[in-house]
């Protein structure tokens, strides 16, 4: 299958964006609903969530890409591989999280990964980033307790910024002190692997929900 070519960037301020997405059925989209959730933000063509779902079929996997060509490809590419576990939703988190973790079974949602974010360098255009203190918030409702949050980025401004979100949350808990040295989730993005054959850092960071009292 070709592959398609869209956009590097897309505005997620754009008025084409902030309606927020009607939740599809769960029970439709996955062949076993109650299984836990690993929801990967910003997932580009889907690869890494692709190879996630093979190796934990006990798992079900939800990719949110803001670029709609890619989620039509990356779901035709599950359908060709016959995965129950995987489903990819084309959206703006910003405008739809929090309706969309509302609608998921109870209890399911135990992992989110952001990894690579749109680095939006300009001061002025910060406000398009996609780890927002409503976005944090949203993740702590319904995160279950002890459930993780992995980011990464090779911009080590745009970690620090996403650390930062998240430590400012009292949700929320870091497993260390210092950047990661290795991918605790196993699997490379494309990115990750191109920026490490370049011999380039990584900037890691894995978060822990607390449980709550």
């Amino acid at each position: 299958m070709p592959v398609v070519r869209v956009r590097e960037h897309v505005n997620p301020l754009s008025r084409k964006y902030q309606d927020p997405v009607i939740p599809p059925d769960w029970n439709q989209i996955y062949r076993v609903a109650q299984q836990p959730l690993h929801l990967d933000i910003g997932c580009g063509r889907g690869h890494f969530l692709a190879q996630m779902a093979t190796q934990h079929p006990n798992w079900n996997f939800l990719g949110l890409e803001i670029r709609e060509p890619l989620v039509h490809q990356a779901n035709r590419w599950r359908d060709q591989q016959h995965l129950g576990n995987l489903h990819y939703l084309f959206c703006n988190a910003n405008t739809s999280l929090e309706p969309l973790l509302r609608s998921l079974p109870h209890g399911t949602l135990n992992r989110v990964s952001i990894q690579f974010p749109d680095p939006w360098f300009k001061r002025r255009h910060q406000k398009r980033r996609v780890v927002q203190p409503e976005l944090v918030s949203a993740i702590a409702q319904f995160l279950q307790p002890g459930g993780d949050v992995f980011l990464q980025s090779d911009v080590e401004e745009v970690a620090i910024t996403m650390r930062d979100r998240f430590n400012e949350n009292p949700a929320f808990t870091a497993t260390s002190t210092t950047w990661l040295s290795e991918n605790p989730l196993l699997i490379a993005t494309e990115r990750e692997r191109s920026t490490l054959e370049q011999s380039k850092p990584v900037y890691r960071i894995l978060f822990i929900r607390t449980e709550d009292t």
